[in-house]
């Protein structure tokens, strides 16, 4: 299935040319330095390049600009060389760079530097974007330098990157890194008009699709953080399993116990998963629905490959690239990304060791998710796209064995056979309107029904029935007495009269 997703998707899948002609007045790549930034952004970007691509009109050139600020805000945090005199004053004063022309920087080693060291274009790219769209992308960037200033100055000389204690703590470290993205993403679908105006205003579910996906990085990133001293799993998981320090997890003596935490780690993420169904069922705007799913189902998919994974201890695990195409392929509308969800999400309980301190929370955790796709894409219903291109026709499965299927057919009757009484009776009503049934009396109709139940009392009229059939046999044979008359009449010489 995935050999033939990888031929479909090299053969029939059509992407979007940033650099054609046609594209330009929305992605202005004739203009230096907008090429420099769509450049910046393959450069620095590992799966989100493509996607953002993708994007209907000015959309893809916005949320471009959008990432590489970010990134920017991103590479100065990750960077361990530069000093906290440095770092926090300008973590918190990026937002106000977006509004000097000229502005570089060039005091990073981060393998991503270039967006500092030539920030001067992505300033100037960022003031040629809609004033909607620049007040979106500065107050995302002063939230989040701001919440990772905060988290940055509780780094000491002894330890350059602080740890996370608390769950509370790991979940707002993550709102600052992800879910203000998230908030921000929504920000610009609503002010794009390619999303409804309400969409800006769902903060949790655009913060849960944010959390979703940096937990599940942070989550599988286990043994790269570690070695380059970085350290994101909160304490308040880690160190139930008996560990003092994170740099034990990746101890090959103490596999289990560590996996015993990475199953609390996915647990931790999976609370996030039908909110961020819940974000996506508000979508309209396919490029929109594609940009958001397309992560999402990546996201649930790495967790499924590396739970209960030793080798996220040795290595980066990643799902391979058929699984990754097939999903592209797949995750299309919000019934079928729920349906994904519910898959990966059946493969992570059959993973389940009984041994598993967090066996039951997985199992309601997993459960939530499959519960969530039956309630709002009931498996006892099919549907199939018009032959002629239309919408899609739903229908109950006949054949089905869920009680709720029977239940349904017997409301949907029941629907029709009152919809058909009401037209009866509204056709009724209409004829005796305009006079064409004589509109009776209530005594007339009391004196009809008397004497239809005086009938009923007498019971049937034998006489008068037996009299009506003799009556109508004594009619046939005279009909064929008269016939056999006519004819021996007209043709006295034929064949019968000499028989």
């Amino acid at each position: 299935m995935e050999l033939r997703a990888l031929i479909n998707f090299a053969i029939w899948k059509d992407f979007r040319d940033i650099k054609a002609e046609d594209q330009w007045p929305t992605t202005h790549y004739n203009r230096e330095s907008m090429k420099k930034c769509w450049e910046y952004l393959d450069l620095t970007s590992r799966s989100f390049a493509r996607v953002i691509m993708e994007l209907e009109g000015d959309l893809a050139r916005t949320v471009c600009i959008f990432y590489l600020v970010l990134r920017a805000l991103d590479t100065v945090e990750d960077d361990m060389t530069i000093p906290n005199s440095t770092k926090l004053p300008l973590l918190k004063s990026l937002h106000e760079k977006l509004y000097e022309p000229g502005w570089t920087f060039h005091e990073s080693k981060e393998k991503d530097k270039i967006v500092l060291e030539e920030f001067d274009n992505i300033q100037y790219e960022f003031s040629e974007l809609k004033p909607e769209y620049q007040a979106v992308i500065a107050d995302i960037c002063k939230k989040m330098g701001a919440g990772m200033a905060d988290f940055a100055a509780l780094a000491t000389p002894e330890q350059p990157v602080a740890e996370v204690d608390s769950i509370a703590d790991y979940d707002l470290y993550c709102h600052y890194v992800a879910g203000l993205v998230g908030e921000g993403l929504s920000g610009l679908f609503a002010a794009s008009g390619k999303e409804r105006e309400f969409i800006k205003d769902q903060l949790t579910l655009s913060n849960s699709m944010g959390l979703l996906l940096q937990k599940t990085n942070i989550f599988r990133d286990i043994h790269e953080d570690v070695i380059e001293g970085r350290g994101f799993w909160p304490r308040a998981i880690w160190s139930k399993y008996g560990f003092n320090s994170m740099k034990e997890l990746i101890d090959p003596s103490r596999e289990q116990q560590a996996l015993w935490a990475s199953s609390e780690m996915v647990l931790d993420a999976l609370r996030h998963a039908t909110d961020a169904l819940d974000y996506m069922t508000l979508l309209k705007c396919q490029s929109v629905f594609n940009f958001v799913a397309i992560p999402a189902v990546m996201a649930i998919a790495t967790l499924e490959r590396t739970f209960m994974n030793p080798k996220i201890f040795k290595e980066n695990v990643k799902i391979r690239k058929g699984e990754t195409v097939r999903l592209i392929l797949r995750a299309t509308n919000p019934r079928d990304v729920a349906y994904i969800f519910r898959e990966y999400a059946r493969k992570i309980h059959a993973k389940v060791k009984i041994e598993d301190p967090n066996l039951l929370k997985l199992s309601i955790a997993c459960g939530k998710i499959d519960q969530w796709a039956e309630h709002h894409y009931p498996s006892f219903i099919n549907i199939s796209a018009s032959s002629a291109g239309g919408r899609a026709s739903s229908a109950i499965d006949p054949e089905s064995t869920d009680a709720r299927a029977a239940l349904f057919m017997k409301l949907a009757k029941d629907a029709q056979e009152k919809a058909q009484r009401e037209k009866s009776e509204k056709f009724m009503a209409d004829l005796k309107a305009r006079g064409v049934i004589k509109q009776r009396s209530p005594e007339e109709e009391a004196a009809i029904k008397a004497k239809y139940e005086e009938m009923d009392k007498q019971g049937a009229p034998w006489f008068m029935i037996g009299a009506v059939i003799f009556g109508v046999l004594a009619l046939m044979g005279g009909l064929g007495w008269g016939v056999i008359w006519f004819i021996m009449k007209m043709y006295p010489d034929s064949g019968i009269m000499k028989e």
